[in-house]
């Protein structure tokens, strides 16, 4: 177990990995990179399927709680002392809203890079 908050992301895709690595660098003490699409990585280690990792970004807590999708980036953003800039999306009306474009982003996140001039080629991963 890390003593910091560990998100997966999927390193594969230029927007996820300049969100996240965008967060780590404003507080690397408190929080942790972790790249899914890396060939060491083991998703059975944090108790999930690839699948599971490969379907929306997860965040472990140093006491092993764990947060996916929305929730993870509220928290890795609060960490990085900018929860102020996305806190609105944990409140209600928003919270549905914003968890559910976070799914379909999520779903079509290659496909956006792509789109967005980000992703040179990502034909093997677009539609992950």
């Amino acid at each position: 177990m890390s003593d910091r908050y560990q998100l997966l992301y999927d390193g594969d895709c230029p927007l996820c990995s300049r969100e996240v690595l965008m967060l780590h660098r404003r507080n690397p003490d408190a929080i942790e990179a972790v790249d899914i699409m890396a060939e060491d990585f083991d998703s059975a280690a944090y108790g999930l399927t690839a699948e599971q990792v490969r379907a929306a970004l997860y965040g472990i807590k140093p006491d092993g709680t764990m947060t996916v999708g929305m929730a993870s980036l509220r928290e890795a953003y609060r960490l990085a002392g900018r929860g102020w800039l996305i806190g609105w999306t944990g409140w209600w009306p928003a919270r549905p809203l914003s968890d559910g474009f976070y799914r379909w982003f999520a779903r079509n996140r290659m496909g956006i890079s792509r789109a967005l001039g980000r992703a040179e080629d990502c034909d093997e991963h677009c539609g992950v």
